[in-house]
C-alpha cells in the first residue's frame, strides 16, 4: 500500500505536537525545581529623628461688645493697633501679621433674640501670625497677658486659636533617614541569615514606607519626630 505525501505531513505534524508537549512538561517542571530553590527573607527597618519645627502659625483672637456700633468699631481698631505694637515689640515684622476674619453679630436680628441681652452687637476678630521663628512665637506667647492690661482678652485653649507648629524641612532629611532605615533593615537581615545558617544575598525587593510627621509629646508641639519604615526582602542562600 502506497502512503501518500498528506499521510506523512499528519505524521509529522503528530510527531511535533507530541514534542511541544513533552517539552512544555520538561520547562514547568524546570521552573517549579528554581522556584522551590528560591529562598528569601523580608524585614523592616525603621529610622526616626527628633527636628524642631520651622515654621508656627499662631492665631491671636479676642472679642468686644457693644450697643453702639460705631464705638464698636472704633473701639476695635484701636485694640487692633495695640495688639500688632504688642507683637512688633516682641519681634515680629509686617510680612509676619496679617489680620484675619472679623465677624459682628446683630444680636437683636436673629430670629431668636433675647431682649435681655446686655449688647446688641458683639465683634470677634482674630489677628495671624505666621513666622519662620517659633521661639518668637513661645516668648510672646508667655506675655500675652500684658494684653490684658489693656482690656484685650486672647482666647487661648481653643481649637480655633491653637498654634499650630510646622516642619517644612523633610526633603533635606529624607535620603539620610532612608538609608539608616534600609541599613537597619539588613542588619536584621544579616542576623536572621545567620541563625538559620544562610549566607545573605541581594535585594529581591524593596519598598520605602510613607514618611510620617508628629508631636513628640502633647507638651512639646514645636518638636517634632520624623519616622519611616522601609521594607526589604533578600534573596537567602546556603
Amino acid at each position: 500500500m502506497n502512503k501518500t505525501p498528506g499521510f506523512y505531513t499528519v505524521i509529522a505534524a503528530i510527531c511535533l505536537s507530541i514534542g511541544l508537549i513533552l517539552l512544555g512538561f520538561i520547562i514547568k517542571s524546570a521552573a517549579v525545581d528554581v522556584k522551590s530553590m528560591e529562598r528569601s527573607v523580608q524585614v523592616k527597618g525603621l529610622a526616626e529623628r527628633e527636628v524642631s519645627a520651622d515654621t508656627v502659625i499662631w492665631p491671636l483672637q479676642y472679642s468686644d461688645a457693644d450697643n453702639d456700633l460705631e464705638k464698636l468699631v472704633s473701639r476695635v481698631e484701636q485694640k487692633n493697633d495695640a495688639v500688632i505694637a504688642f507683637l512688633k515689640l516682641h519681634g515680629f515684622d509686617d510680612d509676619e501679621i496679617s489680620t484675619g476674619s472679623q465677624s459682628i453679630i446683630d444680636k437683636q436680628a436673629r430670629e431668636y433674640a433675647n431682649d435681655n441681652q446686655k449688647f446688641r452687637y458683639l465683634v470677634r476678630v482674630n489677628i495671624i501670625v505666621y513666622s519662620n521663628a517659633p521661639d518668637k512665637v513661645q516668648n510672646a506667647l508667655s506675655k500675652v497677658s500684658q494684653l490684658a492690661k489693656q482690656g484685650i482678652a486672647i482666647v487661648q485653649n481653643s481649637y480655633e486659636t491653637k498654634v499650630e507648629y510646622l516642619f517644612t524641612g523633610l526633603n533635606d532629611i529624607k535620603p539620610a533617614m532612608v538609608q539608616e532605615a534600609t541599613e537597619k533593615a539588613r542588619e536584621v537581615a544579616n542576623k536572621f541569615a545567620k541563625d538559620s545558617n544562610s549566607k545573605l544575598g541581594k535585594i529581591k525587593s524593596a519598598r520605602q514606607g510613607q514618611f510620617s510627621i508628629s508631636n513628640r509629646d502633647s507638651n512639646t508641639p514645636h518638636i517634632k519626630k520624623v519616622r519611616v519604615v522601609t521594607s526589604v526582602e533578600y534573596y537567602l542562600s546556603d
